[in-house]
Order: structure tokens, then sequence, then C-alpha cells
């Protein structure tokens, strides 16, 4: 494992008054806002700003147009240089705020740079805010968003925003000590805070690990190393959540530890608590799941220095066993931040769950049967697509497929031929590709792969017209590989879950221009039961 970057400690910015007149280069712009937050910041507190970025102009419309419409920015001290890099805007800088998604290593322009911060390390170095830091594999931004809602149900002023696409630059100045800052770390913004020691989380949660990134990371191991860093400064006086579960089958494990949560408890230096879908040894502090007499699953939990567990958690709107875990774990912060564990209870029974993630937004009738969308649109594991697909007692139609990520998709492919889906619609892409080899293998139905999401949902929406006796007056035809059995076609409730397991890279910009595209499709085509002709 080749060693990984280490920046020099602190922030080349103590204050906001260090910022005036310099010269700093904000290397990628993009479309998630964490570029366009960062330009905002730099040229609010009077630095010059040149924004750069791989993409063109075009590319990047969405954003530069926001930018120009606005105001209130001060574009005379803007400069924009897009469609690729010049060294010397790297070299001239007094500061170059990098985009995670870059890597350091082999990379000329950030090795030209005299200094490199981040949005984060800036926001770390200038908040006062107490942190709560969520990374993992598995479940962060729905985790995330349970607990910033359950902190503002419970009247506290509370701030998202890390990877789930809101920069804290966009929020620093209305922090302060009292307004807890709930962050998502992806282990690449972590990596960019080693050595910096800028990071210490009052609470730190590491979600359920499986592979992932293994097309940017050369092993496990080093994928592992940056998730370390969410704890590596705590101490005693914090708390570390870590999980209790063995791990997924065929997940690498560290050795001497029978999963990464163990690994993980016997390193951290804070006050170590686990969490369980099942449960925890005798006198471990955490949360775990066990169902009563009456056959409700219960959110239990034991704190430090508590001798009788509590209940933390009890019925939940969101669906799935997954989505339980990821608000129990919520529930297990909020309990940690002094809220009453039965508000708790209460505040979490009304969450609701986010967009992309397992998020229900329509319904179609046809004929006699109901079909109930889901945009998953953020599972980009397959780990996540299994989850999905087993969230549900009633029949599944699964929409799957993407671009590689140097991940496995043996178990993804297991569960589809152990778990009969209803129909499984396939779009086209090099993780795709992995998965038919499987799916052939195991003699699963298949239908695609797609080229376009509208082809796809055009030839589900002509198969189920036809299934349930609606042959609509398109023209379109269809080409099917799942033949419904005679109680198949008359289900009365479906979910169809466009959960991918796969990222978005070539058909769509990101996961969640992915989701919403997939959504407005939905609600266009899926009105009545006349076919699709392909015109929206």
């Amino acid at each position: 494992m080749a060693e990984a970057h280490r920046y020099p400690a602190g922030c080349i910015f103590s204050s906001l008054s260090l910022i005036k007149g310099k010269k700093i280069t904000v290397m990628g712009l993009g479309l998630n806002g964490g570029g366009e937050a960062a330009t905002r910041f730099f040229l609010k507190h009077g630095a010059y700003v040149t924004v750069t970025d791989m993409k063109s102009r075009a590319a990047l419309a969405q954003t530069v147009d926001a930018l120009e419409r606005d105001k209130t920015v001060d574009k005379s001290r803007l400069t924009y240089h897009l469609g690729g890099h010049i060294i010397s805007d790297f070299a001239c800088a007094d500061c170059v705020i990098k985009n995670p998604g870059v890597k350091y290593e082999g990379n000329e322009y950030l090795a030209a740079a005299k200094a490199i911060e981040t949005d984060m390390s800036v926001f770390l170095a200038l908040s006062r805010a107490p942190i709560i830091a969520v990374t993992g594999s598995k479940g962060k931004s729905s985790t995330v968003s349970a607990i910033h809602y359950a902190l503002q149900t419970a009247g506290r002023t509370s701030f998202l925003g890390g990877n789930i696409t809101v920069s804290p630059l966009s929020f620093l100045e209305k922090t302060d000590a009292s307004t807890p800052v709930v962050l998502e770390l992806s282990s690449w913004q972590l990596a960019d805070l080693r050595g910096r020691k800028l990071l210490k989380p009052k609470i730190a949660l590491i979600t359920k690990i499986v592979p992932d990134h293994l097309n940017w990371y050369d092993s496990m191991d080093s994928y592992i190393a940056d998730k370390r860093l969410i704890y590596a400064d705590q101490d005693k006086s914090d708390f570390a959540i870590f999980d209790a579960d063995p791990d997924d089958e065929k997940t690498p494990s560290p050795e001497q530890h029978n999963s990464w949560g163990d690994f993980f408890a016997s390193e951290s230096k804070a006050t170590v608590l686990r969490y369980s879908a099942h449960g925890l040894p005798k006198n471990t502090c955490g949360a775990w799941q066990e169902i009563d007499a009456e056959g409700t699953i219960l959110g239990r939990a034991l704190l430090p220095g508590a001798t009788m567990p509590l209940t933390l958690l009890k019925k939940l709107l969101v669906p799935g066993s997954h989505m339980r875990a990821n608000a129990l774990n919520a529930a297990l912060v909020m309990a940690l931040s002094g809220t009453p564990p039965a508000h708790v209870a209460r505040i979490l029974g009304q969450w609701q769950g986010i967009a992309h993630r397992l998020q229900y937004f329509h319904t179609w009738k046809n004929g006699t049967a109901t079909f109930d969308f889901y945009n998953d649109s953020c599972s980009t594991v397959p780990e996540s697509t299994i989850a999905a697909v087993q969230s549900f007692e009633k029949p599944v139609i699964l929409i799957a497929g993407g671009t590689d990520k140097g991940l496995l998709q043996n178990a993804l492919a297991a569960t589809l031929a152990e778990r009969h889906v209803r129909a499984l619609y396939l779009l086209a892409g090099s993780a795709t590709d992995k998965l038919i080899s499987l799916l052939e293998k195991e003699h699963v139905p298949f239908n695609g792969p797609y080229d376009s999401i509208t082809v796809l949902l055009a030839s589900l929406r002509e198969h189920e017209c036809h299934a349930h006796g609606h042959a609509g007056n398109g023209s379109h035809s269809y080409d099917s590989a799942t033949e419904y059995a005679p109680h198949e076609r008359n289900a009365q409730n479906t979910a169809v879950i466009f959960s991918p397991g796969a990222t978005s890279f070539g058909m769509f910009a990101n996961e969640f221009e992915r989701g919403e595209q997939f959504m407005e499709l939905v609600k266009n085509m899926f009105s009545d039961c006349q076919l699709f002709d392909g015109n929206l």
C-alpha cells in the first residue's frame, strides 16, 4: 500500500480577516454545490478567485449561470479558466481549494501549489461548532439526515453538510459553540484532512463497511485507512460508534479481528459504543434491535454510565431493515446529545426519509393492480441494492445497473437468484456487464440492458399494460425476458425500485440528476395505461 499524502497541521486561514486580498484558485467548480459555495465564500471575504475545471463552460452552465445572475457576487474579482487547467493558476495562487474528487498523488497541478485546503478544512479551522461526523459505506446520507431532522425537531439549531452536497462554507458564519453541525464525510474528504488535526468530532459514527471505490483505491486497506481518520484525533471525552455485527459475507476484514467494527473499536481513543441488528454483549454500551411481546421491533440502548437499557425507537414510516438501522444510529446520537429517550422515539417515528434513498414518490393504477415507485438512485454499491430489494414483502420490480466502481457483483447476483424479483430491468454500463455474466450463470431472467432510462421505462410500462390486459394505443413494441405467472399478473400491489447499485457516469451527470430524471419520467409516463410513444 503506497503511503498516503499527509498535509501540514492546521489551516493557512486561522481567521476570516486573513482571506482578504489573497489569490485563491478553486479547483473544480462542478454541479453539486461545493465549488460554487467555495467561490462565493472567498469572493465575499475579499479574495481574488480563479475557478478552474476540466469540464467546459457549457457542461458547467448551471453553476456558472447561477454565479453570473447573482448580483451579490463581486464578479470583478472572479476569473474562469474552464475546459482545462493552467499550471500558473496553481503555482501563483496563495491557496488552492481542492475538490475531494481529485487525487493528490501524481497531480502536477496540485504539486505546484503553495498551499492546499478544502472547503472542509477551512470550515473546521474557522467554526467553533460541535461536530457530529458520519462516514461508512452504506447509509451515511440517511443517517446524517435523520440526525439533522431529529435535532431540528427537538428544537435545536443545527446544520447539515459535507458529502450530502451542501458545502459547510455555505453556513459557516451562522455557526457557534451552541449549534451542532452534522457532517457526512466521504473517504475522499477524510483523506484531505490527513495530518491537519482539524477534525475532532464530539460524536463520530462509522456505518456499515463494505467494499467501495476500489476503482480509486489500490486495496480495501487503503479505503479503510481514510475511514479511520474520522476518529483519529478524538479522546475519551468524545464518543465513537461502530458496528458490532459480523461483516457482510465475503467482505475482507482485518487480521485478528472479527469485523471492521471490532478493529475500529480496538484502536479508538474515544468512549466507544457499538450498534447491532440483534443484540450486544452484556454491559456493552450502544444500541440494538429486539422484538417485544407484540411483535414490534424496538430500538434499545445502553448509554455510558447507565445500568438499565432504554427504548429509543419504535415504529417507523420508512421501509426496510437497513433504514431502521440508520434511524437507530440517529437515535443513539440523539440520546448521547441529551435528548430524552421518549422524545427520540417520537421524533424519529415521524421521519420520512430523504430524497434518492428509497424515496417513495409515485403510484400508478393499472387496472386492478397498483405500482408504488421508489427512487433509490443514491444506491451506488451492490449491497445497497440488496438492502432495497429486501426491504419489501410485496412483489418487486427492480431497475438496476450502471458504471463499475471495481466492485464484485456476486452478492447481488446471488440475492436475485435466491429471491425471485417479479421483473429485473438493467441500464447499460460496465457494472451491468459484470452482473449479466453472473445472472446468466444463475439463470436469472432480465430485461435489457437499455442505453436509455426512457426506453427502459417505456418497455416496463408496455409490458405491464399487456400483462394486465391493457393493450393501450401506442405502437411501441417490447421484448421482455419476464413472463409472469397468473398470480403475479394479478398482484394487487408491486414496488418498482430504481436502485442502480452502481455509479451514473456516462449516462447521467451524477446520482442526483439520475434520480431526478427517473422521477420526472415516471410521473410523465405512468399516469394511465396509454402506451408511451417516445415523445415527452
